[in-house]
């Protein structure tokens, strides 16, 4: 019986190594024909053998990248620990958008509003709060205009009752031709 290596075509790792195997004899067939088959041949199998370096002779090194001040492996390669990276320090906004309605005593911080649209924040002022107080929303507009002129930005109504208002800061944008909120209108252009 064949063996496992032979049926793969295989030579037999445990059988001697120069022995010859006996050709298959000759076969009757059914018709009383013989066949002749041929001996299988074992396929050559040849194993490249690793010829190590010359003691003494170092494999070539890539050179280190000027300015690399990291580590180094012991062949001399420039070695990236990923796990050594920090993150940039958070970036601290300078801008920001404020919202500011009317405190208990339906005041207005108009000197707050101020200073923080030098700085180039957004103020948005909401008089909703004031509903029922004609004659104080009015003082609290006229306020308004009054700073808006004085830090030289306008004023802008959000809604068609004039409640909700927009001032922009210092190096702020403002389209009033197409009146497109955004920097869609800007970038388009």
């Amino acid at each position: 019986m064949a063996s496992l290596w032979q049926f793969f075509g295989l030579p037999d790792p445990e059988a001697a190594p120069h022995s010859k195997r006996p050709a298959r004899q000759a076969q009757q067939t059914p018709e009383g024909v013989q066949q002749q088959i041929a001996p299988l041949r074992e396929p050559v199998v040849s194993v490249q053998h690793l010829v190590p370096e010359p003691i003494g002779v170092q494999p070539s090194r890539k050179p280190v990248p000027l300015g690399w001040n990291g580590p180094v492996t012991s062949d001399g390669e420039p070695f990236h620990d990923l796990a050594a990276l920090s993150a940039a320090p958070p970036v601290i906004p300078n801008r920001a958008l404020r919202y500011v309605a009317p405190d208990v005593m339906n005041r207005i911080p108009t000197r707050g509003i101020a200073s923080r649209l030098g700085q180039g924040d957004t103020v948005i002022v909401d008089l909703r709060p004031l509903v029922h107080m004609d004659t104080h929303q009015n003082v609290v507009r006229r306020e308004l205009k009054q700073l808006s002129d004085d830090v030289g930005v306008g004023v802008f109504a959000l809604d068609a009752e004039d409640k909700l208002l927009l001032m922009p800061g210092n190096d702020v944008v403002v389209d009033v031709q197409s009146h497109e909120l955004g920097l869609t209108g800007l970038l388009t252009s």
